[in-house]
Parts: structure tokens; C-alpha cells; sequence
């Protein structure tokens, strides 16, 4: 029988605790977020952005974001990555689909600053946070 959930968040340091559970809220956050945007729009409510790829990424963040918390809550490796790789994309698909607000009305962009310091966040906790979630897993001896 493996080590419980119980277990494996007991076993993380106290500021791992921490950055856990604020990544765990934040990729809540984000899919309630999208799901609200498909709620109101349906799988149309991004046509305002021209490129389709994006698109069709910012709908498939209703799937990508509960699975990055289910995995971070799971406390495991998989999740750290995934949020990583997550919030790479969206922040980046985020500026790159509201450029055009940089020259025509800076302001408009200011909704972006939570979702950048929250990326910015998840990419400065991503490494040390990997490690301690690879060392306490090896630490917590398995049933």
C-alpha cells in the first residue's frame, strides 16, 4: 500500500506547505475562472482573439488546470511540473493575445498583473519546491 495523502503533505517543510497549498488555490482559482468563461460564452467565448491555437489552449485550460491541482494537492512531482509548464503558456498566451493593448490602452492590461506575479511565483518556487517533494517522498517510507 503506498504512502497517503496525509502523509506525503506531513512530510513537506513548512514553507513547502505553503507554496503547496498556494498553488493548490491558484490552479483552483483558474479553473474556476475558465469554467465560468465557458459557462457564460460557451467554447465561443474567446473568438475575439485571433489566433485559434490560443484559443482552443484557453478552453483547454478547464482541463489542465484541475488536473495541475489535483496533482499538486496529490503532492506530487507531476504537479510542480505541470504548473510550471502551465503557467509558462498561459502568462504567455495572456500577454501575447492583449499585445495590441500595449500601445492602444496600457490600463486594459492591468487584469494580467495577478495571473504574472502568480506565474512568476509558481516558476520561483518550482525547483526548490521539486526537490523537496522528490526528497520527502523518498524520506516517508511507504506501507
Amino acid at each position: 500500500m503506498g504512502v497517503g495523502l496525509r502523509e506525503r503533505w506531513g512530510a513537506q517543510p513548512w514553507w513547502a506547505w505553503w507554496a503547496l497549498a498556494a498553488y493548490l488555490a491558484g490552479f483552483v482559482e483558474g479553473t474556476g475562472s475558465h469554467v465560468a468563461d465557458l459557462v457564460r460564452g460557451g467554447v465561443h467565448v474567446y473568438a475575439s482573439i485571433p489566433e485559434v491555437c490560443v484559443r482552443v489552449y484557453f478552453v483547454g485550460l478547464v482541463v489542465l488546470d484541475p488536473l495541475t491541482a489535483v496533482l499538486v494537492g496529490g503532492v506530487r512531482r507531476q504537479g510542480v511540473r505541470l504548473a510550471s509548464a502551465v503557467m509558462v503558456s498561459d502568462v504567455g498566451a495572456n500577454w501575447w493575445s492583449n499585445r495590441h493593448w500595449l500601445g492602444d490602452d496600457p490600463a486594459r492590461l492591468l487584469p494580467l498583473v495577478p495571473l504574472t506575479v502568480f506565474g512568476l511565483f509558481v516558476l520561483a518556487f518550482a525547483v526548490p519546491l521539486h526537490r523537496a517533494v522528490v526528497r520527502t517522498a523518498a524520506a516517508v517510507p511507504s506501507t
